[in-house]
């Protein structure tokens, strides 16, 4: 086995010349280049399976030329010493060509005999030597070049260290050791030093002891200029001490008194890091925030970088630089962030506001009091923030600009404007001309709107709305021309169609035309807050609405099309054509207007209604909606109940036209047969106390940091398709290929951000990293405010707020300051190198499939799509590259209140398993705490621009417990269930057309089954039983199939009393599909296995046939438990009619994936089951067995806490080891495993779903029988290559779980394998660890790991560091 993938917490970062970080992630160590963008560039495993805790380069040199014309005097070569655990390693890093980075490991692992802490060169001397400070406060100078220790020396004070810090200089009479202890002290003393006359055990003496924290401290650094040492803790605390000048030549100690100088406290929980700078200190801590002190000034946070999920930041790294800072932190979720810390904020303090950045006042002198604030030009691309111009309303009527650093009065309204106003502006293009111009609507109490240019505002229009408040308005842009829509009273919308254009003097018109009006559904709140447009490919125009309700609304304009009038009398559009050809007529209040409005007919033109054709009646809860934006066929809508809407326009189903035209006779059919509804797909919360949302962003896509070859070879790929598209015409699969593409683009859910306000600050936040992109301190909703920059709704990764607070307006960037991708000061979450999956432990994992493209000639682009669901209560959807080992995180889910424990998926290519051309569907259920289920339908679909995969998340149905018992009768008479409730497991029992069956296991000892119906959108609980009366932990199904045709289906359900009971479930389906109505009758176990002393953590079922015996099959049962053990039970299951058993019937396993339609159901007294054989192994784990599959027919895997992943070969009644690999993620919780076929074949799009890997174990099975029952020889794949052997071939092999090789190699390229030169395997098998981070694997025999191993042979060698013999 070998690991391909990794996601683990990052637990070790190092600058090398502001131009490379390196990274330690698990054993892996990797290499970053910096500049120009930043890349990952190379990485290697090298600590087996200890974690990489620190990094230590030493100098920069230049390396020997290999010949005279490579001569070169540049540095290109530095050695690292790298540790962790009881382990040290050399590693040399190169820079070859300027271009090319290489990682070269110089000897073997040195395993010492005590944890290191730090690992320090000494800089004297030409041999190379490490002094090493050890956990039980100890230290060793360790020669390299030999592997052993010169010398060793122990503290007087022998107590365990959580940390230390080594102060190296030439020698090692030089050095001085901080180490942070368990008494929560600081102590100094010096290796070298000290009298060792009256020392017989010749152990240092403590030259310096500090005190103060209250918890175990856990980083030290130490800043020699200034000689101050600084200490972050368990306490929360970070504390600066003044301790002088520590070690240099003779090891000083500093002073005789050192005294703490400040004690910072700013973080929420522990912390775990600490770096001293010139002017600042750097500390990271659990709450997933890095902060940036000014401890030389106010001894105050400046600035806080916050960009990891829950779990906490584990590594820091500071690089200094003379005009800023680079921070790199990397944190529990796998994540590495990149910051930069600009050298004016070292200066800087907030007193107020000490997260966010500084708020600037634009100093309004106007009359009145600001009440609108908008900005003039942010619909327009090429404007920068430096050119935009706020514009503001005062209470007065008075409309402002800010320009140039001063405010000019731009319109003065008459008094009806006064009191009370609303405005909103827009850019448009004058009409035949490249000119822009920014309009500005105002409207009043009384139904009047002023529409005006910004720049001739004596140009315009004066406009009536009926007689009462004009509650809203709304600008919607469409090339050369805008559309208005102001709300009026009781429900009404009036509409206009707006236009610029030069008359024949050049000066500035606007054209206005009126068009029907919207009528809003009756409710308490009958006002406009959101619209947007849509223009169909026909003359159709679409316009979905949000309104103060909440609800969305859906109105319809087409040719032909029928129209009611304020009486409800039909009128056809022929009277909007004659009200839409009247004479001019000049406008504007006192003459000052010199542009036209088609006027005559305008009053018949708005009293056209239009009613909503569709409608979402508060879906975004009484608050209402926020806004509404479309994006390439989808719709987004906010709300302030906190959450985003995903929703689109699609046809009626016919169910619902018949409804239709029961409830409005009116309506003919022919407009019934093209009506349109609104559908939502999914609903997105934001975060935690985040419920006033305001709009959505979409996130412009940023390049990704991926490995070099990757990204060579995709930007290859790019450049070839779009030469053949500019040289040659797409014919025939190609041009079907890329239309396919271009429709696939239509309904795909983008990335995006959401904007609202949390508390009191305003925040942009993105749902899939969980992390803000901008907080500014507003005080919170309810204020007029304007984002930039906003057009054409994408969030470029920066932005500024202009807002109003108490009578001023506010920006959170000066006006005249340019700002652009480098002027954003980081305070956008930094730059990401490598994403963040799960910042706390994964507990489960479902493979969905793999997707690939063969869009480069021959060469096959492969991604494996999971699912994880973790303690964070997220739902993560990955796609994982397994040759380079780049992983992207497809899409967040977080509609789980508590831990998610199961995931299960029904997977097939959409429109069926031949065609290789359609989204990747899946349907996926998800439980966990709070008894809580959630179910989606997922379509993957792979996307040609970004060359990754693309998914689209669309919520189905959600069930829950609490909710299911208080829908109950007479519930008063019955026991209330418990909130607490957890679903353990979960396994899919049937499936059919309209439903599917799922079974799940309860912490309050029940098991019970679900049906599921994605037309109804519906989850109904069948039947529920409580047999076990403990814990249930585990449930397996496996289905059966006679020679008849006849199907069973068994259950399988372990608890925490070690037992597993077996049900058949063949009548209870036979009666719930029956009797869909009512629940289904509870099944009543049929036997009951022992098979642990304690709980049964998972379970694993598959069943063969019984040889020559007629009538019966085996269904072998594989179960881990908490002991530790691996138990492997063998059930009969016989055949009966009329009460005679061993009828001449077989029995066949067959596939998950093929429904249960057209199948007979026996009864379940046809089936006899008895136990038939057990065996197991004791100590199979060191540890509680958390997980195992069924990789091959007899092939199992399993995983535990003890961190390692073991293969089984299952024989007929016995278990043999097949194999073994240390992980690298703590606390293996998940496990998945598959086999897929080797990318070879050529095809445009293809994927391979779980079904089809199902499938293929059968086939693979029955081969397996039919060998077996001819002679006990090796049991081989189609391909011929050996999969599995005897319990006595594998005895000569000599291999057992102890001395069982250990193989891994972390993000090899599939180029890089020596090509094989016997046979090779057709199909590639795969395991996937899950726990703290997650581990992919890839599963060979112990043939091609042993020759693997012989490659490897420099990275596996390892010796014991042993004190040198004087």
């Amino acid at each position: 086995m070998e690991t391909v993938a990794l996601v683990a917490p990052v637990t070790a970062l190092e600058f090398l010349q502001d131009a490379f970080l390196i990274k330690g992630e698990g054993p892996v160590l990797s290499v970053y280049r910096l500049k120009p963008r930043p890349k990952a560039c190379a990485s290697l495993s090298i600590l087996h399976h200890y974690r990489i805790h620190g990094i230590r380069p030493r100098r920069w040199e230049a390396e020997p030329p290999r010949s005279a014309a490579l001569s070169t005097t540049e540095p290109n070569v530095c050695d690292l010493a790298v540790f962790g655990g009881k382990a040290v390693r050399l590693v040399r890093f190169r820079v070859e060509d300027g271009e090319h980075l290489c990682l070269e490991v110089l000897g073997p692992l040195m395993e010492l005999q005590d944890w290191a802490l730090d690992v320090r060169w000494l800089s004297g001397g030409k041999q190379p030597l490490l002094c090493v400070a050890l956990a039980h406060n100890s230290a060793l100078l360790l020669d390299v070049t030999k592997g052993n220790a010169v010398v060793q020396r122990s503290c007087l004070e022998g107590c365990l260290l959580y940390s230390a810090l080594l102060l190296v200089h030439e020698s090692w009479v030089d050095t001085v050791i901080v180490g942070g202890t368990v008494f929560n002290q600081l102590v100094l003393w010096k290796p070298g030093g000290g009298d060792k006359s009256g020392n017989p055990e010749n152990k240092a003496p403590i030259e310096r002891r500090l005190l103060g924290h209250t918890g175990v401290i856990f980083s030290i650094s130490y800043l020699q200029e200034k000689g101050y040492l600084a200490s972050a803790s368990d306490d929360r605390s970070v504390r600066v001490w003044g301790v002088g000048t520590l070690g240099g030549p003779e090891g000083k100690c500093g002073d005789l008194n050192p005294v703490c100088l400040r004690i910072l406290y700013g973080h929420q929980a522990r912390v775990f890091s600490v770096r001293l700078s010139l002017g600042n200190i750097f500390s990271a801590g659990e709450d997933g925030t890095c902060l940036v002190w000014d401890w030389a000034g106010s001894g105050k946070v400046v600035r806080t970088l916050k960009g990891h999920r829950a779990g906490g930041v584990r590594a820091l790294a500071v690089s200094e630089g003379k005009d800023a800072s680079w921070v790199a932190t990397g944190g529990a979720d796998g994540g590495v962030r990149l910051w930069r810390v600009e050298g004016n904020e070292k200066k800087e303090c907030l007193e107020e506001e000490t997260v966010t950045e500084k708020l600037t006042d634009l100093e309004f002198p106007g009359q009145g009091l600001p009440k609108v604030v908008c900005l003039a030009g942010e619909e327009d691309g090429s404007t920068s923030w430096s050119q935009c111009k706020p514009v503001v309303c005062t209470d007065k009527g008075i409309v402002y600009q800010y320009s140039v650093g001063k405010w000019e009065v731009v319109w003065n309204g008459t008094p009806a404007f006064q009191s009370y106003c609303v405005m909103e502006t827009i850019t448009i293009t004058v009409k035949e001309s490249t000119t822009k111009v920014d309009l500005c609507a105002v409207g009043n109490l009384s139904g009047c709107l002023q529409i005006f240019p910004m720049s001739h505002p004596q140009s315009g229009i004066l406009l009536t709305c009926g007689s009462g408040k004009i509650h809203s308005l709304i600008w919607q842009k469409e090339k050369e021309r805008a559309y208005l829509l102001a709300s009026g009273a009781e429900g009404r919308v009036y509409r206009w169609c707006v236009e610029t254009k030069f008359n024949e003097t050049c000066s500035l018109a606007l054209s206005i035309t009126a068009l029907p009006s919207f009528l809003l559904p009756s409710c308490a709140k009958r006002w406009l807050t959101a619209a947007v447009r849509l223009q169909c490919r026909s003359r159709e125009v679409l316009w979905v609405c949000g309104d103060r309700r909440g609800s969305l609304l859906l109105f319809q304009e087409r040719e032909n099309s029928k129209q009611r009038k304020g009486d409800g009398e039909e009128t056809n559009e022929e009277l909007l054509t004659d009200g839409k050809q009247g004479d001019d007529e000049e406008g504007g209040p006192e003459g000052e207007g010199k542009g036209k409005m088609e006027n005559e007919g305008s009053k018949e033109v708005h009293d056209l209604l239009l009613h909503p054709l569709s409608c979402l009646f508060g879906v975004h809860g009484k608050q209402g909606v926020t806004s509404v934006y479309e994006y390439q066929g989808l719709f987004y809508s906010t709300g302030r109940d906190g959450c985003v809407r995903v929703f689109s326009v699609r046809p009626s189903s016919p169910k619902n036209l018949e409804e239709s035209r029961e409830d409005n006779a009116a309506e003919t059919s022919e407009m019934n047969e093209e009506r349109l509804q609104l559908e939502v797909l999914r609903v997105q919360r934001a975060c935690k106390g985040m419920e006033w949302l305001e709009r959505i962003l979409i996130l412009e896509p940023e390049k990704e940091v991926e490995e070099e070859e990757v990204t060579e070879e995709c930007e290859e790929l790019y450049n070839k398709e779009h030469q053949l598209t500019e040289q040659v015409e797409v014919k025939g699969e190609e041009a079907e290929e890329e239309h396919f593409r271009e429709v696939e683009k239509e309904g795909r859910e983008a990335r995006f951000v959401i904007v609202g306000f949390h508390a009191v600050h305003f925040v942009v936040w993105d749902p899939v990293r969980q992390e803000r992109l901008l907080a500014v301190p507003c005080g919170g909703g309810h204020r007029s405010w304007s984002l930039w920059p906003s057009h054409k709704g994408i969030w470029l990764g920066y932005g500024a707020l202009v807002f109003i607070k108490q009578g001023a307006v506010l920006a959170s960037q000066p006006p005249g300051e340019a700002m652009g991708w480098d002027g954003k000061t980081g305070r956008a979450g930094g730059t990401g190198l490598k994403d963040g999956v799960h910042g706390r432990g994964i507990g489960c994992v479902c493979r969905l499939g793999r997707i690939t493209d063969f869009g480069n000639g021959n060469q096959a682009n492969h991604w494996e799509l999971v699912v994880t669901g973790g303690e964070d209560t997220s739902l993560s959807v990955l796609a994982v590259h397994p040759f380079s080992g780049n992983i992207k995180v497809l899409s967040v889910i977080t509609d789980h209140i508590s831990s998610i424990r199961t995931v299960t998926a029904i997977v097939r290519p959409e429109g069926g398993s031949e065609s290789q051309s359609k989204p990747l569907s899946a349907l996926l259920v998800s439980a966990g705490g709070r008894a809580q289920i959630q179910v989606y339908r997922l379509l993957i679909v792979w996307d040609g621009q970004r060359l990754a995969p693309s998914c689209q998340v669309i919520q189905v149905a959600s069930h829950r417990l609490d909710k299911e018992w208080e829908r109950r009768r007479n519930r008063h008479k019955m026991v209330k269930m418990d909130p607490e409730t957890r679903y353990m497991s979960a396994t899919v029992v049937d499936e059919e057309v309209n439903r599917v069956l799922v079974a799940l296991s309860c912490s309050d000892g029940a098991v019970r089954l679900f049906s599921v119906n994605e037309a109804k959108g519906q989850i109904d609980l069948l039947w529920e039983t409580f047999y076990h009366q403990r814990c249930v932990l585990s449930v397996a199904t496996c289905s059966l199939e006679d020679d008849k045709g006849n199907r069973y289906k068994l259950l399988f359900s372990a608890a925490t009393d070690g037992k597993i009971a077996v049900w058949n479930l063949t009548d209870s389906l036979s009666s719930s599909t029956d009797n869909s109505s009512c629940a289904a009758i509870s099944p009543v176990p049929c036997l009951d296995v022992p098979a642990h002393q304690s709980g049964i953590n998972s379970l694993a079922v598959w069943a063969e046939k019984m040889g020559q015996q007629q009538g019966s099959c085996l269904v072998t049962v594989a179960s881990g438990g908490d002991d530790g053990q691996l138990t492997v039970s063998t059930i009969g299951v016989q055949h009966s009619e009329g009460g005679k058993i061993g009828s001449q019937v077989g029995f066949s396993q067959i596939s998950e994936s093929q429904p249960l339609l057209q199948k007979q159901l026996q009864c379940p007294d046809r089936l006899q089951i008895h136990l038939h054989s057990q065996c197991h192994i004791s100590l199979a784990h060191a540890g509680p067995l958390t997980a195992l599959k069924v990789l091959r027919p007899d092939l199992l895997v399993s995983t535990s806490s003890d961190q390692r992943v073991c293969l089984w070969k299952v024989c007929s009644n016995s278990i043999s080891h097949y194999g073994a690999l240390c992980s690298h993620v703590a606390d293996a919780a998940g496990l998945a495993v598959w086999e897929s076929e080797e990318g070879n074949q050529k095809v445009k799009i293809g994927f391979e779903s779980e079904q089809e890997n199902a499938g293929r174990l059968k086939r693979d099975k029955e081969t397996a029988d039919e060998k077996s029952s001819k002679e006990p020889v090796e049991v081989e794949s189609k391909t011929g290559d050996p999969v599995s052997k005897t319990t006595g071939e594998k005895e000569k092999t000599g291999t057992s779980p102890r001395n069982q090789p250990e193989n891994d190699c972390v993000g090899k390229p599939a180029s890089a394998v020596k090509p094989e030169t016997g046979l090779r395997e057709r199909w590639e098998r795969w395991a996937l660890v899950c726990g703290q981070g997650f581990q992919l694997l890839r599963v060979k025999n112990p043939e091609m790991d042993a020759e693997k191993n012989g490659e490897k042979g420099k990275l596996d060698e390892r010796i014991k560091v042993t004190l040198q013999e004087k």
